[in-house]
């Protein structure tokens, strides 16, 4: 199967309004707000959050997750949006997909990334499914979520980092197969792994009172 492209970036203007102050601010680097549109596995949400908090905390950069309902009278030390479109649950018999499609998208406004991405939920699955064999469709949920998983964090990286480089390797790559999705693991690279402390480190000097 071939490798499929993994995001393209959007030139769109956003506004995030944001609550006002309330409660202190969460003791998490990021705050990723969930906004799902169709329906959904608990089971593919739940590995999808700890997939990427896994790949991600290699870095030293520590995630929170609450869904979009949930942010009214809540504030943040840094916050993403990443919206899911399509059935994020593995669905019997799903539509088939151009495998040169996007898995996700990250936003940019005036060559800018910017913290909003979306995920094509039904293309993630369809590359998932076609990668599955045996006693995968046993656990066609958990492998989902891990598939979702690798697809955010590698959207986290390009907005955490404000950059749109890929890496020659790791979850970072400018496209993955589905097998690669389902593998046992796909780390972050050595070189995202060091940008993605480096930004981190230069978030909270530029924070400190």
């Amino acid at each position: 199967m071939r490798p499929v492209c993994f995001c393209a970036c959007l030139l769109a203007s956003i506004a995030l309004s944001m609550p006002a102050a309330q409660p202190a601010p969460s003791a998490s680097d990021v705050t990723v707000i969930l906004d799902i549109k169709g329906p959904y596995s608990q089971t593919a949400l739940k590995e999808m959050q700890r997939e990427a908090t896994q790949i991600i905390q290699t870095s030293g950069v520590r995630l929170d997750w609450t869904r979009k309902e949930d942010v009214s009278h809540a504030v943040f030390n840094d916050l993403v949006v990443m919206s899911f479109k399509g059935s994020c649950t593995f669905d019997p018999a799903p539509p088939l997909y151009d495998e040169l499609g996007p898995y996700a998208v990250t936003r940019t406004a005036n060559g800018e990334v910017q913290p909003f991405g979306e995920v094509d939920c039904d293309r993630v699955v369809s590359s998932v499914r076609g990668a599955m064999f045996g006693g995968d469709f046993a656990h066609g949920e958990m492998l989902i979520g891990r598939a979702l998983g690798r697809v955010v964090a590698h959207e986290l990286v390009h907005m955490l980092t404000k950059s749109g480089i890929h890496a020659h390797e790791g979850v970072q790559r400018a496209s993955l197969s589905g097998k690669q999705l389902i593998a046992q693991s796909l780390p972050l690279s050595a070189m995202d792994v060091d940008r993605l402390a480096a930004e981190r480190r230069t978030a909270r000097t530029a924070n400190r009172p």
